[in-house]
Parts: C-alpha cells; structure tokens; sequence
C-alpha cells in the first residue's frame, strides 16, 4: 500500500514538473535579427545586412491580428540609401510563403541546383553571382499563414479570415504593413517597386492603386513574374482556350514533336506564327462554338494540330478546346508515354498508367519542393540566424480566398495614370502552363485600353517556365532585365509630369 502511494506521488510529481517545463509554441509578434555578409554580383564585392524578423499587422483599434515574417537585405558599403530603389518581393499562390524568388532569383544567396534546375544532394544555397542587390534594396515578404508568419489567434474561431484571405483583403493589410516597413527603415525617399510571381501578379496590380490611394506612397515600377490573372482564367472559352495555344506550340517545339517546318526554326521565330494564328483565326473560330461550319472547323484543327503537336482526331473531339491538362497528359503519350509539368513543361512526370485525361501530379512542384524545402529551412536558421518552432510554410492555409470585385487591372491603369513615373515590367517564360506567356501579353495590353501608355510597359520572356530563374542561363538574363528596368526608372531629375 505504502509502495503504491509512493508511485502515486512519483507520478504526479512527474507530471507536474512536465506541466512547468512543456511550452507552447508561440509567435513572436515583433522581433528582428541581423547578420552581415559579404558576396561578389557581377564580379564586384558587395557588403550587405540582412535583417529577418517579424513585424505586426493591427487592426483599427491598433491591436496585432497578425504578425508577418521578413527578409530584408540593404547593401551597407554605399552610405546614404536615400536614392538607393527598395523592392518590395512577394510570391503567390495564394498561399505561397515568399521562399521562390527569395533564394532562387533576386536574392543574394540561390539553390544549389544543376544549370537547369533540378536538384542536387547535398541541398543548400550559394552565392548567387546575378543578385540585383548590387542596385537594389530588397525586402521579401511573406503573407499571413506563409513562411513563418501567422494570423493571431493562429487557429479557432477568433481568427477573422476576412481581414486577409481575399483579393481585396489581402491588398489592404499589406499596404498598412508596408507603409510600417518604410517608415521603420527610414525608406520614404528611396525609389520603390514591388515585385510579385504567379498570383503576387495579381497582388501588386492591386497594391499600386491602394499605396498610393490609402498609403500615399508612390511606385516606380510594378514587377510581374509570371503573372496569374484571374480575369483571364475566368473568361469564356474563345479567350481563354485561344491564349493557350502559343503555349503549347513552345512545350511541343522543346519535345521536338512539332512537324518539320516548325522544329527547324528557333523557337522565337516560330511563336509570332503560333501567336497571330491563336489571335486572328482561333479565338473567332472558338466564339461561333457549335454553330461553327464543319469545313471551318477542320481548317482549324489541322492547323491547331500543326501548330501544338498534337493530333488533329484529339483535337476535334475536344471540339477545338484542349485542356491544358489534357495537354500535359497528351502531348508524349504515344512518343515516351511521360507527361509533362504544368508550372515548367520542360519537367517529365511519370503516371501509374499511360491512359487517362490528366496527369497523376505536377512533376516540376515536386522537383522544386526537393530543393527549396530543406535549403529555406537550413539557410534562415544557420545564415540568418532566425530561430523559431514554428513550422515554415511553404504553402500555407488561406482558403476559402475571396476572388469577387477584381478589379485590379484597372487598378493598375489609374496608378499608372496618377503616377507618370510608374512603369510595368512582365516575364515570363515560355513553358509554364499554369499562367502562360501569352496570358500574361494579354494581359499587358488590356490594363490599358486607350494605348496611351503602352511605351511605360515591357514584355521579356525567357526559355524556361514559371520560375524561369531556375535555368541558369535565364537566372543571369532576368536578372540583367530586371536590373536595367531600375536603372531606366529611377528618374533622377526629372519631374513627374505629362
């Protein structure tokens, strides 16, 4: 009996020292950690800080609903930043924790990957030779429930997920936590720009209007990475279908399964054709739907056939409408029998069977989530020194997202129309499926109707896919493009007027 009680107490001693010791994993709210680094950009030595940490969101009362986490690199061996450019990064999703282009493209340290992008074992980052922070100040952001930021409360009932989780929402709480961003840094004078990839395409059309709207702070430039627009996504099928195509003629010249004629050109002389083919006779042809003539249909399904590798039987039966799913799961059926990616359709995915209508998974995510994974991870830990349990969201929880009153194109166009310095840069690459090249050209020419202000945007497009940073050769080019698109728009001297 004396044993027992003796047990008894043990146990509840044991548990109660557990109590005291066990610790809930908690956010932190405002905190910062700096480190400082040396690195060479374009053969010339660069110092620079790098400061990662937390920064509040707070609601009209000034409390904190949430608390997002940063990067923020600024060079520390050229004195006043008072006319250094400040980009502002963010990725996309929605979701999306800005890891991408943080340690693969604009940032001072990328992947260590092969030259095309693939991973390599051991993981991990180096230097990377092409980093704009030789011109540039550069802080990556990332949204609430990416990375390591999150909504506060993180989970239940209190958390009020209209204040983020929406096109609108979204642009709003961000442009507050920029305006603070600024300010902390002492950043007003500075010339500034936002970047954003795949859906933080649609993000900072947004964010160009509500700066300067309910911020006061004026844009240089608005930087679109292959951008997502939902207003073509959403669209009837002549238009959507019909901007496809020139996608599919790119994928399908890289698998060389285009016919003769094509496959001997190089790739830019060959998507002009695809391009005013999918323009001037596809999209009329897909308006009359069933109503079309049976002669005019074939004419199209042959040259469809010609012109994206595909068979002309596959495409009548599809009506002349091909998924680009169904793309990915056709295009080397009968050649290898492997589908291709969806983000890059450079990357090959192999399925359970060889039938179907779509393909098992996305082969070029999974390749990608190889290597940033464990490389984030390890580099903010033991590079930049930011220390949490936390778990690091890659793709974090934002859904539902609330995409009604997109009005973001027309966003973009008033801030471009208030603000003469602002000007537009868009790239994309070739092979990424999910938001096309000529998605995003159509969508450059429809933010501005009247054509006024065509000559303040630019089009670059690059040999790879959705994150086309991860070829080297276009790591190198985009990042050139990018540099030279500060250098033109800093406007040193001169006014902003018409």
């Amino acid at each position: 009996m004396q044993r027992t009680k003796q047990l008894l107490v043990a146990i509840c001693t044991l548990f109660f020292i557990t109590e005291l010791s066990a610790q809930q994993i908690e956010l932190p709210i405002d905190t910062t950690v700096v480190t400082n680094h040396k690195t060479t950009i374009m053969g010339k030595a660069v110092s620079y800080s790098a400061t990662t940490g937390t920064q509040p969101v707070w609601d009209e009362n000034g409390n904190p609903i949430a608390s997002l986490f940063y990067t923020y690199y600024q060079r520390t061996d050229v004195g006043s930043n008072e006319s250094r450019p400040l980009i502002m990064s963010f990725n996309g999703g929605p979701g999306s924790a800005s890891v991408w282009m943080h340690v693969a493209y604009t940032g001072p340290r990328t992947l260590k990957i092969d030259e095309e992008g693939y991973p390599v074992q051991p993981y991990g980052v180096q230097d990377n030779p092409f980093s704009i922070l030789d011109v540039a100040d550069i802080v990556f952001v990332n949204p609430a429930n990416t990375g390591y930021s999150r909504t506060i409360p993180m989970m239940g009932k209190e958390v009020d997920k209209s204040k983020f989780f929406g096109i609108n929402a979204d642009i709003e709480y961000l442009a507050g936590w920029l305006n603070t961003f600024v300010t902390r840094n002492n950043r007003w004078r500075s010339p500034k720009y936002i970047i954003g990839e795949s859906y933080g395409g649609t993000r900072v059309m947004g964010l160009a209007k509500e700066l300067q709207g309910a911020q006061w702070m004026y844009l240089n430039g608005v930087i679109m990475v292959s951008p997502a627009d939902y207003l073509v996504f959403n669209s009837d099928v002549p238009v959507e279908s019909a901007l496809n195509l020139p996608y599919y003629t790119a994928t399908a010249w890289h698998h060389k399964v285009l016919p003769a004629a094509l496959q001997s050109k190089d790739l830019l002389e060959v998507l002009p054709e695809a391009e005013a083919f999918a323009i001037d006779e596809l999209m009329p042809a897909l308006a009359k739907g069933g109503f079309i003539s049976d002669a005019e249909k074939d004419a199209i399904a042959t040259k469809m056939s010609y012109y994206s590798g595909l068979s002309k039987k596959t495409i009548l039966d599809l009506n002349l409408d091909v998924p680009t799913s169904y793309f990915w799961k056709e295009l080397l059926r009968d050649k290898s029998g492997y589908t291709v990616g969806r983000l890059d359709s450079r990357y090959l995915g192999l399925d359970k069977t060889i039938a179907g209508e779509r393909p098992d998974y996305n082969s070029e995510i999974q390749s990608w989530l190889h290597s940033f994974t464990p490389a984030i991870n390890y580099y903010i830990r033991e590079h930049l020194n930011f220390k949490t349990d936390i778990k690091y969201n890659m793709f974090g929880p934002v859904r539902p997202w609330d995409n009604r009153n997109n009005n973001v194109r027309d966003e973009l166009r008033q801030a471009m129309a208030e603000n003469p310095y602002l000007n537009v840069l868009v790239q994309s690459g070739y092979y990424d499926g999910a938001t096309t090249y000529f998605n995003a050209k159509y969508t450059m020419w429809q933010v501005d109707p009247s054509g006024r202000m065509k000559d303040r945007f630019e089009f670059k497009g690059y040999r790879s896919g959705h994150m086309m940073y991860l070829r080297r050769q276009d790591l190198e080019a985009a990042n050139n493009d990018l540099r030279a698109f500060i250098l033109k728009t800093t406007n040193k001297g001169k006014s902003a007027k018409y």
